[in-house]
Parts: structure tokens; C-alpha cells; sequence
């Protein structure tokens, strides 16, 4: 198959997005298919061939990258685009893509997981992985997706004004746009340095869950045991002593990992999600599971949390993204 991955872009998840894609690409690529890398927002400026030739391209425009400690400078990848447009689609973003049989979205954050991309992809005809439009929309947003929690009687932190609590972006995400407050001045830090909507919610204490969820199943719980007892962006990412712990089956009873697996597709389904999605949760000392997001387009490095438990599954990494391929083009047939 002919397949266009697109990844990068402008979301503070940029260099996530970036490893995912490149992963991918390279993944399609080892199993035969004519895969190509293409960053959303920088697009191919630097390709001046025939657009159908682009598919034969030797390396797939794949690049060398990985996660730094640091959140991307938005402003200097602007920079490094010829054109200066408004426009957030680079040079033949949309065209290349009418060429392929299916675009893989290796995006995160904004313009990936939000509905975006998908509304641009359903009106010119052209099948992508993952769920669609509306139901991307609405996971996006988390107070809207509590919302959906609470009214299908899954656990959420409640909201409160004062610490300690969680200060969050209703469409962060790798746990960039949230702080955890100890003290009212630092929620207030924290509201003050927020550049979206917030949500502020009471901190839970317990252990650290993810399911991911595959088809319509959900796969084996993974435990996040992070090394300063915070998951942020450096424990999720860095390797050594900076990174979490990831324990894969997750220790817990039979009965708690029934329970989360339950939640997790409970919530896949209640806002329509399709193909693959990500949950995450915290297990309290009483055995209470709070629900703490979805992801709609979980990452997708060859190390992420969703190809840990896929292989576990018994997808290794170049069949598991195949294999999002062929459900996502089964759903949109």
C-alpha cells in the first residue's frame, strides 16, 4: 500500500509526534509497503518531484530525531518553514495524501488528536487510522470528556478551588499543561502560566495505571512507576535514571485489572472512539479506580506504552501498526 504517516507539527507534542511517525514509517516500510514521512506542518518544501514518485523515495523522508528534555521551541520550527503563511498544512500535505491508500496519523495534540486533521482528510475522501472526526473532537477536550465519565458512572477527580490539586489544560498532553499544586500559590502559578482552558482537580493518591485498547479489546493494564513519584514528560521519555517504570502485565489482582480493562473500553465506547485508543487511571489505597484521561492517538514509538502490551498480544511493533492500518480501512469501508 501506498501510505503517507504524517507526524511533527506545531503541538507542544511535537517531538513525540516526530519518533512516533518516523517509528511507523520505518515499521510499514521493513514489511513492504511504500510508506513516506511527511511532517504536517513543514510539509514537503524540499521535495520537488512528480508527487506519485514520492512513494519510491529510498528512505521514506524518514529523519533521525529523539525526545529531548525540553518541550519544542514552536516559534523556531515557524521559523524553519519557506512558507510564512498562516496556514498550519505545509506544502502538499493535503495533495500527497489524495495519493495514498491510508494515512497513518503519528500526530499528538493539537491538530492531530483534536479532529482536525480527520475533518481535513474526510472531506477530501481519504481513509486515516484511528477514530474520527467528532469523537476525536470530544476526547480532546478533558472537561468535556469528564463530563462523559460522570455520566456513564466512571470515576474522575472532582473539581475543587484549592490545593492540593491538579492544574490541567483541557487539551494537553505527555503531561505537558499540568502541574500538581501543593499549596494555593502554586495553583495560582500554575493558572497564571496555563495558556488554554483549565480544569483544576483534586489530587489522587495511588498507584499509576494505563490500558490500552485495541479493535473493541482491551489489552493488558500496564503499572507507571515513575521515579520521583511524578509521570511527567521527562520520566515518560528519558531513558535511566530519569525514567518510569513501566510494569507490563501491571501487579495487581485479577479482579483490579478486569476492572480497569471494563473502564477503559466503557469509556473507548461511550465517545465513539474506533480502532485504538489509550486510558489512564490512578488505583487508590481503597481500590477505587479514577479515570484521569483518554488518549485518542496513543504514542506510538517503538518503546510506547501501547506496543509494550500489543507484543504482549502478540503483535510485534511493524504488525501492530499494520494492523491499525487494516481495522481503520475495515471501519471506513
Amino acid at each position: 500500500m501506498k501510505i503517507v504517516v504524517l507526524g511533527g507539527g506545531l503541538s507542544s507534542e511535537r517531538q513525540v509526534s516526530l519518533v512516533s511517525a518516523t517509528g511507523v514509517c520505518k515499521a510499514l516500510r521493513s514489511l513492504g509497503h511504500k510508506a513516506i514521512f511527511v511532517d504536517i506542518f513543514l510539509g514537503l518544501e524540499e521535495y520537488d518531484g512528480d508527487l506519485l514518485d514520492a512513494f519510491e523515495a529510498s528512505d521514506g523522508f524518514c529523519i533521525d530525531t529523539l525526545i529531548s528534555h525540553e518541550a519544542p521551541d514552536i516559534e523556531a520550527v515557524k521559523a524553519l518553514r519557506k512558507d510564512k503563511s498562516a496556514s498550519r498544512l505545509g506544502k502538499n500535505v493535503l495533495e500527497v495524501c489524495k495519493l495514498a491508500d491510508c494515512v497513518f496519523l503519528g500526530l499528538h495534540g493539537e491538530d492531530g488528536e483534536d479532529g482536525k486533521i480527520q475533518a481535513a482528510l474526510d472531506l477530501i475522501g481519504v481513509p486515516y487510522t484511528g477514530s474520527d472526526t467528532l469523537s476525536s473532537a470530544l476526547a480532546m477536550d478533558k472537561s468535556f470528556t469528564k463530563q462523559i465519565m460522570q455520566c456513564n458512572g466512571i470515576l474522575t477527580a472532582p473539581y475543587v478551588k484549592h490545593a492540593p490539586c491538579v492544574v490541567k489544560e483541557v487539551n494537553g498532553g505527555s503531561s505537558i499543561g499540568t502541574w500538581i499544586c501543593q499549596t494555593d500559590e502554586e495553583m495560582n502559578d500554575a493558572l497564571a502560566c496555563a495558556k488554554y482552558k483549565t480544569i483544576v482537580e483534586q489530587k489522587i493518591i495511588g498507584r499509576e495505571f494505563t490500558v490500552p485498547v485495541l479493535g473493541d479489546r482491551a489489552l493488558n493494564v500496564i503499572e507507571i512507576v515513575p521515579p520521583t513519584g511524578k509521570f511527567d514528560y521527562v520520566s515518560k521519555y528519558q531513558s535511566g535514571s530519569e525514567a518510569a517504570q513501566e510494569i507490563c502485565p501491571a501487579r495487581i489482582t485479577e479482579e483490579e485489572k478486569q476492572k480497569l480493562q471494563e473502564l477503559a473500553l466503557k469509556l473507548h465506547r461511550a465517545l465513539g472512539l474506533e480502532v485504538y485508543s489509550r486510558t489512564d487511571f490512578i488505583l487508590d489505597n481503597d481500590g477505587n479506580a479514577w479515570c484521569l484521561e483518554v488518549n485518542t492517538l496513543p504514542g506510538m514509538t517503538p518503546n510506547s506504552l501501547f506496543p509494550r502490551a500489543a507484543a504482549q498480544a502478540g503483535f510485534d511493533y511493524p504488525h501492530l501498526c499494520e494492523h491499525i492500518i487494516q481495522l481503520s480501512l475495515a471501519k471506513k469501508g
